[in-house]
């Protein structure tokens, strides 16, 4: 499964590291792609939007959903 999401609150690199780290511990066999300037988390593989969800919001940063 393949999906996009919309994070806010992200800034900088240490922001996009942060989630990367959440997400990765969360979903290990996963690929994930932070991006700062379009504000969105890619997910690539065997996941659900809620595990996501709670990783970002653990992380610190606010999830808004399937872009």
């Amino acid at each position: 499964m393949e999906a996009t999401y919309v994070v806010k609150g992200m800034s900088c690199g240490g922001c996009a590291k942060s989630i990367e780290r959440a997400l990765s511990a969360a979903l290990p066999a996963v690929r994930i792609d932070v991006s700062v300037d379009d504000d969105q988390v890619h997910v690539d593989g065997e996941h659900d939007a809620s595990t996501v969800e709670r990783a970002v919001e653990n992380a610190g940063f606010e999830f808004a959903g399937e872009a």
